[in-house]
């Protein structure tokens, strides 16, 4: 299994009238750490051809975040099947190590040209499972 990891900084943007990250700046995240670990693994040729969209999000948020707390990402792919994979994401709180959100992410594959479907390929599949 490959794990991708980064860390973000809790920007004053993020929080919400209870003082805290809004739930929107955690589905920000979790795209944004996809979207990172897309662009790691994957070269401008690959790009081009194919992009993702997003089927569904379930996220469990645990604890809250505050402003300028230091959040580790994490992110992987579990599994594949026809045009979708799974994605898993934890956020944690870096200097107590407290998971603060899970998620898991269905993600369909499409050809950019045509905007549609497409059968994951070895060529994805490895660079992720």
């Amino acid at each position: 299994m490959d794990v991708f990891q980064t860390e973000i900084t809790v920007p004053p943007s993020a929080i919400d009238a209870l003082h805290h990250a809004n739930n929107v700046a955690y589905l920000q995240w979790i795209q944004d750490v996809a979207e990172q670990h897309w662009l790691s693994k994957t070269n401008p040729q690959i790009r081009k051809k194919y992009a993702w969209v997003v089927l569904n999000h379930f996220i469990e948020y645990k604890a809250p975040s505050f402003k300028n707390e230091t959040l580790i990402l994490k992110t992987w792919v579990t599994h594949s099947s026809g045009v979708t994979t799974e994605r898993h994401t934890q956020i944690i709180r870096k200097n107590d190590e407290k998971i603060l959100a899970t998620a898991k992410t269905v993600w369909c594959l499409i050809l950019q040209k045509t905007q549609k479907p497409i059968r994951l390929t070895e060529e994805i599949t490895s660079l992720f499972l």
